[in-house]
């Protein structure tokens, strides 16, 4: 449970890791954000947060930055790939299994969101926790065509990546972000999730919607 919960928060542990790990960290930040993009069992991992903080170190010479950020989208992108071709060739056995923990409701909104926005879900996912680490899982499952996903997958993980570790460097120094650190990292995962919430509850009302129409 120990390890469960730093991983939870590992956003918040990043100055402990640096202390403890050094240039390693490198490798352990890579491998985080890998497998909350890669692995469709761990959407529990932190993304947006995690960026914004690692960004927010790089200012103060603990990573370079760049070098930091294509390490990450290297991660993302990568990630984002692997889960794809997991949906694809075992896609529909591992929703079946019964001992899988595969929310049965994220693949089912992950689809909706497909269908309401194509091909630019994979893009458009890239921002919008849990729903990112479906998308490219549900995308080898349809046998979405690779050459566009790949784009999609390319320049989502680019825009995505480069926009949070950046907003860390910039602002992530500010005193006032900085005393409030937490705060911000809680903003941060909330106002990420409204897209997510936005969505479910439009979806919601339209069902309630039909089903008084019917009725």
């Amino acid at each position: 449970m120990e390890i469960f919960d730093f991983l939870l928060h590992v956003d918040s542990h990043l100055e402990q890791i640096i202390a403890s790990y050094g240039t390693l960290t490198y490798a352990i930040l890579f491998l985080i954000i890998f497998a909350e993009t890669g692995l469709v069992f761990t959407p529990f991992l932190p993304g947006d947060s995690l960026l914004f903080a690692t960004g927010m170190f790089a200012a103060t010479g603990s990573f370079h930055v760049l070098l930091i950020a294509f390490v990450l989208w290297l991660a993302a992108f990568l990630g984002d790939n692997t889960n794809y071709w997991i949906g694809h060739f075992f896609g529909q056995k591992i929703i079946a299994h019964p001992k899988i923990p595969i929310n049965q409701q994220h693949v089912d909104q992950t689809q909706a969101f497909y269908q309401q926005h194509g091909g630019k879900t994979v893009f458009l996912a890239r921002f919008m926790p849990i729903i990112r680490t479906f998308a490219p899982f549900v995308a080898g499952i349809g046998k979405m065509d690779y050459h566009r996903y790949i784009f999609y997958s390319f320049s989502g993980a680019f825009v995505w990546m480069f926009g949070f570790v950046f907003a860390g460097y910039f602002f992530g120094n500010i005193p006032i972000v900085r005393e409030n650190f937490s705060v911000v990292i809680m903003l941060i995962i909330v106002v990420s999730l409204l897209p997510a919430a936005f969505k479910g509850l439009q979806s919601y009302l339209r069902k309630k919607k039909t089903s008084q129409a019917t009725s």
